[in-house]
């Protein structure tokens, strides 16, 4: 897992009801609202529900706005939860992210700046508030802590992100390091910021040009040492940054931390309101059918991925005879197939056989978003299993097999595979742990037995969070191999580290004697008695008083989501199995011979249930 710099704190959402208190023009182009109230403390929602007070510590958090709709007087506003919110999706809240400029606790007093740009809802909202007005928001849901292991900061932005950069600034050490580089749109943008004496402040003028602040960072001074790179702004200007950092200049892609705030576009207006975005039109239920059984366009831009044709543009090959060239590809047939992506709006024509990336197609460059749309990426390898959709459905089994020729566990022995999957799952797994880590669920406990995905992550959160604990990581041949390789990086803390080991079984073997065995999201691949089976011998050798702790997602019947119900299927394709309900979960901990003593909510609303062996 790539070691991180900027330790994470999970925080729950609150929906929160503020007051406008203050209105300030900090520029020509910025405006700054000033925002206070009771519910900026501790209170209790209207469904009874205990919130914590309000709190910012990253320096880039940021929280969601919500604003009623076009001609509405009311916001459609997210439902509190004990731990988080659930949003409504039909309406969805209409709702943007701004940064958390500064947070004053001993005032209550919450500042949030608007740049004004376009006719979007937030800056039309922010010009044409008045004090006195409320608003809802929630968040931020996780706060990242400055970087603490780099010998000097690389920061580079634009007008959107000298929030951030400002307050940055105000919370450096003063003996901080720092080349800035601000892009504005003109000298009117500047502020006066916090100096320091190791920190240099460049202020670029864009004046109508789109490469300045990338040129500028490609051509700047390099310091010697390690630097930490922060990078936000236009999605296209920061991914070419990142891009240049990592290639160019070898800066470890755990050391960029980066953010695109923005894409370059157009806002749809309303007819008779210039200054608000027209909310989405009705479709018929012809239409809405279209979209949902259409293949073509989804196949298309898979392959176009797997081609690596966003990519190549993104990268200055813009004619199809080149591109053709490289992508290994026909010229007359990739014409065909950048001539349709045209009409989806995914490339856009700049000259005689020539094309660029839309807004749309830019979002394909996404590291992430590739590997779930190319076949040998993490997650695009594990979807091929929904070919085989028809089969597992008439048979109750997985498909996988039938439609790739090997099974999903097979592929999961290819160490490259393996390596790449675990790095991926990983990079997620902060949001789960430091939250169980700074609860109580682990107080008490001596010696942890561990069987999780995400294991080596976890583990460097524990261990911190709990001098005395020690912890034993259970892991397939595979997934050992890889922990022991990160694990230097993942804990880079040596006496922590010596109290983390590795021995190489299943979940279906007892591992040590322990006062907790802990299973994270393990069971969404195995049948209802395999799972059951797993858990029984989880509790084989606990220690007195000992309980195992399961963390495992469920599909919510009576609030039925999308994304569940693909990942359900999903599951049965490639697994034979599926996500549980609540129901089926239970019947698992019953046929293993536990019971449930206590549940726990924890960071962004999972629920770890603690089990102990059922009394004979």
């Amino acid at each position: 897992m790539p070691k991180t710099s900027r330790r994470i704190t999970v925080r729950p959402l609150t929906l929160r009801e503020v007051e406008v208190v203050e209105v300030t023009d900090l520029t020509a182009g910025m405006r700054r609202i000033t925002l206070a109230g009771a519910q900026l403390g501790e209170f209790t929602s209207a469904n009874g529900f205990p919130q914590p007070a309000f709190d910012s510590t990253g320096f880039d958090d940021d929280i969601r706005l919500v604003f009623p709709y076009p001609g509405q007087t009311e916001p459609v506003l997210p439902v509190q939860r004990e731990k988080g919110v659930d949003l409504p999706r039909d309406p969805r809240p209409l709702s943007r992210i701004y940064t958390v400029r500064r947070w004053d606790p001993e005032t209550g007093r919450l500042d949030v700046d608007f740049v004004k740009h376009g006719i979007g809802v937030g800056t039309t909202w922010a010009y044409r508030v008045q004090v006195g007005d409320r608003i809802h928001f929630f968040g931020p849901n996780a706060s990242r802590s400055l970087p603490d292991d780099a010998d000097w900061l690389l920061i580079a932005g634009d007008d959107t992100t000298i929030p951030a950069i400002a307050r940055l600034l105000e919370e450096l050490p003063e003996d901080a390091r720092a080349q800035v580089f601000i892009e504005i749109t003109g000298n009117d943008m500047r502020q006066q910021l916090r100096e320091l004496p190791g920190v240099e402040v460049t202020w670029l003028v864009r004046d109508g040009a789109t490469t300045l602040l990338l040129d500028t960072v490609r051509n700047c001074g390099w310091w010697d040492g390690r630097p930490y790179a922060w990078l936000a702004g236009e999605h296209t200007t920061v991914r070419d940054l990142r891009r240049h950092l990592v290639e160019d200049r070898a800066v470890p892609k755990e050391d960029v931390g980066f953010a695109g705030y923005w894409r370059r576009g157009e806002v749809v207006a309303l007819e008779d309101d210039a200054a608000t975005p027209d909310p989405e039109k009705t479709r018929t239920p012809f239409e809405k059918l279209h979209d949902l059984t259409e293949l073509i366009a989804p196949m298309a831009i898979r392959t176009a991925v797997e081609l690596g044709v966003p990519e190549l543009i993104s990268r200055g090959v813009t004619d199809v005879a080149e591109l053709a060239a490289k992508a290994g590809a026909d010229p007359r047939a990739l014409g065909k197939l950048l001539r349709y992506l045209h009409t989806l709006d995914v490339l856009t024509p700049t000259g005689p056989n020539h094309y660029g990336l839309t807004p749309v197609g830019e979002v394909l460059t996404v590291e992430f978003v590739a590997g779930a749309l190319h076949p040998a990426g993490v997650v695009g390898r594990e979807m091929l299993g929904i070919r085989g959709l028809t089969e597992s459905i008439r048979t109750g089994r997985a498909s996988y097999a039938s439609v790739t020729g090997q099974t999903y566990a097979d592929v999961r022995t290819e160490q490259d595979y393996e390596d790449r999957y675990l790095e991926r799952l990983a990079l997620f797994q902060a949001t789960l742990a430091e939250p169980i880590a700074t609860s109580d669920i682990l107080n008490g406990v001596r010696h942890l037995v561990l069987h999780s995905g995400g294991a080596g992550a976890q583990a460097r959160e524990f261990v911190a969070a709990h001098p005395d604990l020690r912890v034993t990581i259970c892991a397939l041949p595979a997934q050992a191999d890889w922990l022991r390789r990160d694990l230097p990086d993942t804990i880079p803390d040596e006496q922590q580290r010596a109290r983390v080991d590795i021995v190489e079984q299943s979940v279906f073997e007892p591992g040590p004697a322990a006062d907790a065995v802990f299973v994270i999201r393990a069971f969404k691949a195995l049948a209802d008695a395999d799972a059951a089976h797993a858990l029984r011998r989880a509790a084989e050798n606990l220690l007195p008083g000992g309980r195992v702790l399961l963390v495992e997602d469920l599909f919510d019947t009576d609030d039925l989501d999308e994304h569940d119900g693909e990942a359900d299927l999903l599951a049965l394709t490639v697994h034979g199995s599926g996500l549980r309900t609540a129901a089926e979960l239970d019947a698992v901990i019953t046929r293993a011979g536990l019971v449930r003593s206590a549940t726990h909510t924890v960071g962004w609303g999972a629920t770890v249930h603690e089990l102990a062996p059922s009394p004979r």
